[in-house]
């Protein structure tokens, strides 16, 4: 065991405690004068936030897709492809009604998001590959029917509404005017039904 004197600098750790406390509150408020207030997700900018799925439409199932386009035609299954990239505020916004297709036609049609940074420069594609349908517009939705033909090619921010018709078209389904209102059951609903039954 050390005695007392055998730490020269002890009556010096209280003024080293306060001085690195300091320091550090300095580096705090210079960076954060600096700009990094910057590093906070902003639906807003043109700001890298982070995977736009999860951080403006709390859905990380989406991205990576669970089949390629490849898959998805091999299977004969009616596909939506959202160009895309997650620092741009168009792209972000859209996030929600992709979410939002994917909440409704999921199990049905593969939704497959492709960032635009992730399509391989070539001189040309097959329609196996996502850069035959990409038309250097973010974000861009495509949709194939079942036989791979494309049957909707929307560019910007297309309304749900329009994805859905189309889809409505694919899957044989009653048009909207005709079907009752789809729409996401609140938790309450849910927890009354458990709670009558």
């Amino acid at each position: 065991m050390l005695a007392q004197q055998d730490f020269p600098f002890q009556g010096f750790s209280k003024f080293l405690i306060q001085v690195c406390l300091i320091g550090v509150l300095s580096l705090l408020i210079s960076f954060n004068s600096w700009g990094m207030s910057s590093a906070f997700a902003a639906i807003d900018d043109d700001r890298l936030d982070g995977n736009i799925f999860v951080v403006y439409a709390g859905n990380g199932s989406l991205v990576p897709a669970k089949l390629s386009l490849k898959g998805s035609l091999d299977r004969e299954m009616p596909t939506v492809l959202v160009y895309y990239l997650d620092d741009s505020r168009d792209c972000k916004q859209f996030a929600i009604v992709v979410s939002r297709i994917q909440e409704f036609y999921g199990r049905a049609a593969n939704i497959l998001p492709i960032s635009v940074d992730a399509i391989p420069v070539q001189d040309t594609y097959t329609k196996e590959e996502p850069g035959y349908y990409y038309q250097k517009a973010i974000p861009q939705t495509v949709i194939l029917d079942g036989e791979g033909n494309k049957v909707f090619d929307g560019k910007g921010q297309v309304e749900y509404e329009a994805v859905d018709d189309v889809l409505r078209e694919v899957f044989d389904l009653l048009p909207r005017s005709e079907s009752v209102e789809l729409r996401r059951r609140t938790v309450n609903e849910f927890n009354d039904e458990l709670v009558d039954s």
